[in-house]
């Protein structure tokens, strides 16, 4: 085993591909943090404060939310990529361990995407798609000499995430699988699928009601998480695996209310995608020729730098840059036009052989780079037109009364940036000392691979036989020693167990509440958290979701508990309806669902139209909350 992994790696090391893919997972990351912060930002005072709105423990919250925001943004565009991945990775733990972020709103995928935050600080994340890249080409300050940063990587950047961070969760929830009967039965898809907890509201009865596809889909997806970790990085099943879980996550993205988890997960997908289709799509998008050639002065390191600017972000290669010094006599467009008079504007000439200048250069740029497209349009608005006319009349004239030298720009070159991990590590270390990298990487692979192995046995194995085996001093000191070494895994690793959606969740989850409330006229309306057909409606999905459907509401439930939380969404939807919380009453509905373990036709609709029964009150009087719920549930 070992000497077989030192190969791979080894192979892996001298084998280098794009680093597209890194790029766009990197970006892909980022927008998911950047919208879970956004989330979290919305619903501040029902997940942070202990009383929403009525008592504020955590005042700084959105402030440290911003700055996390700022974070995740600068992670998506990639700008300070390593530093941005690193700040990103201390504020995910921060807020699960030291806020009720995690102890109370769960979002299922918090140790996901703190797991691939670890990741991302060692991948070569600026490679592709970076501001990063763009300013490595700035230190150049001449189009002509232009540095082009590296844009490849070795594939282990690829292996090495898809191995542990989808590798092991996979294995590790199809071990729990094993376990659960409607799982065993080719139900596992189709059960949570017909709670109205789970479900979005895209109606798939069709789907549901076909058993034989639901079993099939319930036994592929067994199938896929057991081999994925033994097949993924062979070229031959690259594809079907890609194909298979990109289709399963973005069913769960589409069908469940936990689009957050279903959205990291594709993600990770695009490390997946072959590189040539990568090329193809290029290929497909980039221009053969460009659609606009644009001169600028050869001698203005200013003008060169925007040149170098213009050129990054000309993702479809739509715009060629000309120095007017070399190539302005090969277009008679141009040699109308005095010498002295081309160098006081930005000149371009598009496929039609029309030529234009000033502003309106920087409106055919925009307006052939395609994406930008918009904001070509917004210029040529009168008004904004004029004023942007004027401002760049005095930007160009004063460019001509002061010419810009080199030494009125940023000293980059004295300054140069300092290596990532990536390069220090793989570039450097592992070039110069490729078989001692090869024994430690094997080494930390080992032990990643242990950590998720006592997760696993611990969680999966021992937690089920547990009752059987009577406890003596050994299982209590091993037990002891894994628990401890499970908190550091699933804190700093994002190592945890999978069990999703198994037996012992759903087995008694037979009744469902929701939450109306009485309007000022005394009419009865449905509090925007539950719908009266017992989905839970949005925004209130993902981590919300998960306090309400598998923390206060459980096939056990228990009383104060649930109390709890009933004060925690009738206090946080009151305030946002408008409600009065010195004299509020919010009746408290039950309804019966099933949640069996064999198929049965139509489970969804029947869940759905059942009928409500009052089960009790909560009412706040003068700010404060009182609950009148039977004891039995």
């Amino acid at each position: 085993m070992q000497q077989f992994l030192n190969k791979a790696i080894q192979h892996a090391l001298s084998k280098q591909v794009p680093a597209t893919g890194i790029g766009i997972f990197r970006s892909l990351y980022g927008l998911i943090a950047v919208q879970e912060i956004l989330f979290l930002l919305y619903f501040n005072h029902l997940i942070f404060d202990p009383v929403p709105f009525l008592d504020v423990e955590f005042p700084m919250i959105p402030f440290f939310l911003c700055l996390w925001a700022v974070a995740a943004s600068a992670l998506t565009i990639g700008l300070y990529s390593q530093t941005s991945a690193i700040a990103n990775y201390l504020f995910w733990i921060i807020f699960t361990c030291f806020t009720p972020m995690q102890r109370d709103f769960d979002g299922g995928f918090d140790q996901f995407m703190i797991g691939m935050g670890l990741f991302l600080i060692f991948l070569p994340i600026d490679r592709a798609f970076s501001l990063d890249n763009l300013r490595y080409k700035l230190t150049s300050n001449n189009f002509r000499q232009l540095t082009q940063p590296t844009q490849t990587t070795s594939v282990l950047a690829y292996y090495l995430p898809l191995a542990i961070c989808l590798g092991f969760l996979y294995f590790d929830s199809a071990v729990h699988k094993l376990f659960a009967e409607h799982w065993r039965n080719g139900l596992g898809a189709w059960l949570p699928s017909s709670h109205p907890y789970y479900i979005s509201a895209i109606d798939m009865s069709w789907l549901l009601n076909i058993k034989p596809l639901q079993q099939a889909i319930g036994y592929l997806i067994m199938v896929f998480q057991f081999s994925f970790i033994f097949l993924f990085y062979r070229r031959t099943f690259r594809i079907p695996l890609l194909l298979i879980g990109a289709g399963l996550h973005l069913g769960i993205t589409l069908t469940f209310n936990i689009y957050p988890f279903g959205l990291a997960m594709l993600a990770c997908y695009t490390l997946m995608i072959p590189f040539s289709w990568w090329r193809c799509l290029a290929n497909m998008c980039q221009n053969k020729t460009p659609s606009l050639w644009v001169f600028y002065d050869e001698m203005c390191p200013l003008c060169n730098r925007t040149a170098i600017i213009i050129n990054h972000f000309d993702i479809f290669h739509c715009i060629a840059f000309k120095g007017l010094q070399t190539h302005a006599s090969a277009y008679p467009a141009l040699n109308s036009i005095d010498s002295e008079l081309l160098l006081t504007d930005l000149y371009a000439i598009d496929a039609s052989n029309r030529l234009v200048s000033g502003l309106d250069t920087y409106i055919q740029i925009l307006w052939k780079m395609r994406y930008t497209a918009p904001l070509g349009l917004i210029l040529r608005i009168p008004g904004i037109y004029h004023m942007a006319a004027a401002k760049y009349r005095h930007i160009a004239d004063n460019r001509l009364r002061n010419p810009c030298s080199d030494t009125c720009l940023p000293d980059t070159k004295s300054n140069p940036q300092p290596l990532n991990f990536y390069q220090r590590i793989f570039d450097g270390y592992a070039v110069n000392h490729g078989k001692q990298f090869s024994h430690r990487l094997r080494k930390i692979i080992i032990i990643l691979f242990l950590l998720q192995l006592n997760s696993t046995l611990h969680y999966g194995i021992f937690y089920r036989i547990k009752p059987a085996i009577p406890d003596n001093p050994l299982t209590t000191t091993i037990s002891t020693i894994s628990n401890a070494v499970l908190m550091y895994s699933s804190t700093f690793i994002g190592i945890t167990p999978h069990a999703l959606y198994l037996h012992d969740h759903f087995a008694g989850y037979e009744k469902i509440i929701g939450i109306t409330y009485r309007s000022a006229d005394g009419q009865e309306k449905w509090l925007p958290f539950i719908a009266p057909d017992g989905r839970i409606l949005a925004p209130n999905w993902g981590r919300v979701h998960s306090m309400w459907a598998n923390i206060a509401v459980t096939p056990r439930i228990d009383k104060h508990r649930l109390e709890k939380f009933i004060m925690k969404i009738t206090a946080f939807w009151g305030r946002k309806t408008g409600l009065d919380l010195h004299d509020a009453t919010f009746i408290i509905k039950a309804k019966k669902i099933a949640m069996p373990f064999t198929w049965q036709r139509d489970l969804r609709k029947k869940n759905l139209a059942g009928p409500w029964i009052d089960l009790g009150t909560a009412k706040w009087t003068n700010n404060t909350f009182t609950a009148n719920l039977p004891i039995d549930f």
